[in-house]
This record gives structure tokens, C-alpha cells and sequence, in this order.
């Protein structure tokens, strides 16, 4: 049976600008892909993306749950669209009042938006509710940037019983793009269900994103360090955890070296 990898990604590229994860995120799946793996991809449906340059559509039998943040019902919509080159398909999230704005994190003025704490909740959460719609069971779930970080948590603790993702090991790319902006205070009061308690959160009142980082590190399986400015605090979290952790090697991004690498580290977990 080949391993099955679920990619769960804030940036893929061409729906947003060039960037190290939004590279990663393109080309990454397609040689996973190419190397015989069987792959899903998610990403959010940020508004700056144009639905009909890049031809999304709305799946209808995946769409239609409600997921519940701070006692409001918001509608989960999930989107496709196809990279026709690479023979991949992209899953959006998507909500009107999270995702239809153009800005991606913050205003054009640079404020980060006060609700980016309930946009990464809904993304986490409608991850995964789709994963169990698709009835697809990842062997691995690869997190790329921080509007990923709360799966690795909701995988291990509130869905831990759950048959689609009991087998599944929580691969975590850390790259320079840690918020340096604060989030909401209620932020660690918003994220728990079921079996995931504020508790199993290392959310401060005041959170940051390095918080955030943490709490994804915590319940990952390994860490790739995707780019050569993660924070230092970051990486030594990581290996007081004992985790594995794949380092930075500029070389192979240039020569797509990194694609074997990380293959081979998906096979060791």
C-alpha cells in the first residue's frame, strides 16, 4: 500500500505570491506524488484568490457542516481547483466572513486581523472534518506554515479516537514566518473540543506566535526547518522534546534535492 500523505498548507503557489512555504507547498506534493505516494492537499481560500482565473469550483458533498467558534455557527465551504501541470488537486477552506477579505493576515495598513486566532481554528477544524468526509486515512499530515498550527493539537487530542486519523504522525515545517503580532487574549479559550482542553494549550493570556509554534511542536512527530531564519527558540523546543528534525539545507531547495529528503523522512517516522 503507498503511504498516504495529507499536506495541510497556508501558502501554495501560484494562489499566492512566491514564497519559500508557497514554493514548498506547490512543488513538494507533485514529486511526493511522482515518487508513487498518494497525496490530498488543503489550503485556506484567502480572498485575494480569483475563483474563476484559477477556476474553483464549490464541492457540494463536502460542504454544508457549520463549525462552532465562540457559540456562533459559521458555514464550512470547501472548494477544488487543479494544477493541471503537476496532475494535483487543491481543497480550499472557505468562509465568507473569515476568507472573503483580499488581505491574506492584515490590513494594507499592516494591522494583523483580530479574528486571525478564529480563522486558524476554522481552517484546523475544516481540515479535518473534510479528511473524514473523503474518507481518505493519512498515513502522514504535513503542516507548512504557521495558519496550520493548531492541527497537530486537534489531531492528538480532540481526534485521537477517531479510525481515519489513528495511524496518522504529524510532520511540522517551521519557517521565518512566525507572527510577531499578538492574538486575541480569548484565543486559547476558542480553540478546545472534545478532548482537547485549554490545558493542552501553551497559549498565555497574551499569546504570540511563538506560543502557537510550540503548541504544534508539542504534538508533532517531527520537525523539518524549512527555511534558515526559524526561530532559534523554536528549534531548541523542539530537540528538548527529543523529536526528529530534519535541518536546513539551502542546496537541495535548489536543486530539489529537498523532496527526496523529505520522503525519506516521512518513511522513517
Amino acid at each position: 500500500m503507498p503511504q498516504k500523505i495529507l499536506f495541510v498548507n497556508s501558502e501554495i503557489f501560484p494562489y499566492l505570491p512566491e514564497s519559500q512555504p508557497a514554493l514548498i507547498g506547490r512543488y513538494l506534493p507533485q514529486g511526493i506524488q511522482e515518487r508513487k505516494k498518494e497525496i490530498r492537499i488543503f489550503m485556506p481560500r484567502f480572498g485575494c484568490i480569483n475563483e474563476r482565473r484559477n477556476q474553483l469550483h464549490e464541492v457540494i458533498r463536502l460542504s454544508g457542516m457549520n463549525i462552532i467558534i465562540s457559540d456562533v455557527d459559521r458555514p464550512l465551504v470547501i472548494k477544488v481547483a487543479s494544477i493541471a501541470a503537476a496532475r494535483i488537486q487543491v481543497y480550499f477552506i472557505d468562509n465568507d466572513d473569515y476568507f472573503r477579505r483580499k488581505a491574506v493576515y492584515a490590513t494594507e495598513a499592516g494591522d494583523f486581523f483580530p479574528d486571525n486566532d478564529e480563522r486558524a481554528i476554522f481552517f484546523a477544524r475544516g481540515v479535518l472534518e473534510t479528511a473524514k468526509k473523503l474518507r481518505w486515512a493519512p498515513d502522514v499530515i504535513h503542516c507548512g506554515g504557521w495558519f496550520s498550527q493548531l492541527v497537530p493539537a486537534y489531531l492528538k487530542k480532540a481526534y485521537q479516537g477517531d479510525p481515519i486519523f489513528s495511524g496518522a504522525k504529524v510532520v511540522l515545517s517551521l519557517y521565518g514566518d512566525t507572527p510577531s503580532a499578538g492574538f486575541s487574549p480569548a484565543f486559547a479559550d476558542k480553540v478546545p473540543i472534545g478532548g482537547l482542553s485549554r490545558e493542552d494549550l501553551l497559549l498565555s493570556n497574551a499569546p504570540t506566535g511563538i506560543e502557537l509554534a510550540k503548541t504544534a511542536i508539542r504534538y508533532s512527530d517531527g520537525i523539518i526547518l524549512g527555511a534558515p531564519d526559524v526561530p532559534e527558540e523554536l528549534v531548541a523546543f523542539a530537540r528538548e522534546l527529543g523529536l526528529p528534525i530534519l535541518p536546513y539545507n539551502a542546496k537541495s531547495y535548489e536543486d530539489n534535492a529537498y523532496i527526496d529528503e523529505y520522503n525519506a523522512f516521512y518513511e522513517q517516522l
